[in-house]
């Protein structure tokens, strides 16, 4: 249904946070996507999953390469950071969303009540989505591609959002889909969930495909490689504490809907000056104030980093 072929995708960078030159954030990578299957892309954060995804839905045009779809297939992206015309209510812009998924006018009328009650909005499915957190609209966009039909739903990291009873709604709800033959690429940092979900596997690391094929094979390969054995005690606790600070970082981006070049940024500030140098350099002024003033969301990211 879907193939990628010789894909790269570079982009200048002049910031003083980077070297300056060209920035490779994926380089040669080709694969094929099958009717009816759910295709797993596991890697850290940073390494070009999200935007593998982009080029998938033709958001982004690749550097070099050819993204080949099959003619008249349709395609969705729920991402954290994708966002819905925020002066529209969330109604509206479910509207929206299906009927450019391919919904006719009535079609996509037909649906928004199960939408509504599925995402547990309430009241706020009538108000404007910039008054939503980051929760609520993942969770309008899960609704709205969950509810409509595509040929290819194209997730990143969507089941990790909300409360854990969402999650395990959401989870549900997506094995249902799947087990109707939907063709799905899903992109996690959970083991669990692509182990679970998907037929068959990709580990993505520095922009390349460094494993592809049986979803446990490649989990194990993939494991081993962020928890390598045999490493002396003092390398135990830099890779521990190395991984646990890249956890922290993988829940803000997902929190505040943060780009993959701001959480490539984050990365790189880290390693040079320390994490809170790194928040504080990639985080806006209003991002930087709701962070600092809610106790529960620091609390949650500092309990899913453990």
């Amino acid at each position: 249904m879907l193939e990628l072929v010789n894909v790269s995708l570079s982009y200048q960078v002049g910031k003083a946070t980077f070297d300056r030159g060209v920035h490779h954030v994926l380089d040669d990578v080709s694969l094929k996507l099958y009717k009816g299957e759910t295709l797993g892309i596991i890697g850290t954060n940073g390494v070009g999953k999200t935007t593998m995804l982009r080029l998938m839905a033709g958001i982004l045009a690749p550097t070099s390469g050819s993204v080949r779809r099959q003619p008249g297939k349709t395609s969705s992206l729920l991402s954290i950071g994708l966002g819905f015309r925020p002066d529209l209510s969330g109604r509206d812009n479910a509207m929206l969303s299906a009927v450019l998924q391919g919904a006719t006018l009535e079609q996509a009328q037909s649906y928004l009540e199960e939408i509504r009650e599925f995402a547990e909005l309430g009241e706020s499915f009538e108000e404007p989505v910039k008054t939503y957190s980051s929760g609520m609209c993942s969770r309008l966009g899960f609704t709205t591609a969950l509810m409509t039909h595509v040929d290819i739903l194209l997730i990143d990291e969507v089941l990790s959002v909300g409360d854990a009873r969402f999650r395990e709604k959401a989870r549900r709800a997506m094995k249902g889909r799947i087990s109707g033959g939907q063709t799905v690429v899903f992109v996690s940092h959970s083991k669990g969930q692509i182990e679970e979900l998907c037929d068959r596997a990709i580990w993505i690391d520095g922009g390349h495909i460094v494993s592809e094929g049986n979803t446990a094979s490649v989990l194990r390969e993939y494991m081993a490689h962020i928890n390598p054995k045999g490493a002396s005690g003092a390398g135990r606790m830099r890779n521990d504490k190395q991984a646990c600070t890249d956890r922290y970082l993988d829940r803000l981006q997902e929190e505040f809907g943060l780009s993959e070049e701001q959480g490539l940024e984050m990365r790189k500030i880290r390693d040079q000056g320390g994490t809170r140098k790194a928040v504080r350099a990639v985080f806006n002024e209003e991002q930087a104030g709701l962070f600092k003033r809610s106790r529960r969301m620091r609390k949650r990211v500092r309990d899913q980093s453990t």
